[in-house]
């Protein structure tokens, strides 16, 4: 919330902080996203977390790694109750959190679309898919399983 200096009213501004969510689910408006489902990373079993972001980048690869076969999308939500760094980014491969990567067990209510926005090369998707698939392999597994 920010006050108008002039009449010191309060009001809200849309854009204190904007958080992101890459997927592949066709989703609408207040339509919430939950815990539960099959997780895109890791073991991909039933996810004990659920993703967001505050950079369109890492959302932007949120969508690109979606499994599934539905467009890649990504949604402007709103987090329900509190959110924690991501372990598997902060922790082991950018300290500080520079992704501004985010976890939660609490529900994402969607309040927009972003329907313009530019992917990555599909080279560098390939190249991150394969490591990925690497890690897999070796049974390095993610820290939200």
């Amino acid at each position: 919330m920010e006050q108008n200096k002039s009449d010191n009213k309060t009001f809200h501004t849309a854009f204190a902080q904007t958080y992101f969510h890459g997927t592949k689910a066709d989703l609408k408006l207040g339509d919430l996203i939950q815990v539960g489902n099959n997780s895109n990373f890791g073991q991909r079993k039933n996810a004990k977390y659920i993703f967001l972001s505050a950079t369109l980048d890492a959302a932007i690869w949120g969508a690109e790694l979606a499994i599934g076969e539905g467009r890649e999308r990504i949604y402007l939500i709103e987090p329900t109750g509190d959110i924690e760094d991501d372990p598997d980014l902060t922790d082991k491969k950018f300290p500080g959190n520079p992704t501004k990567s985010y976890r939660s067990i609490h529900p994402f209510k969607i309040v927009g679309e972003v329907t313009i926005w530019q992917g990555h090369p599909a080279e560098q998707v390939k190249t991150m898919k394969d490591a990925l698939a690497k890690l897999k392999e070796q049974g390095i597994n993610s820290l939200n399983d």
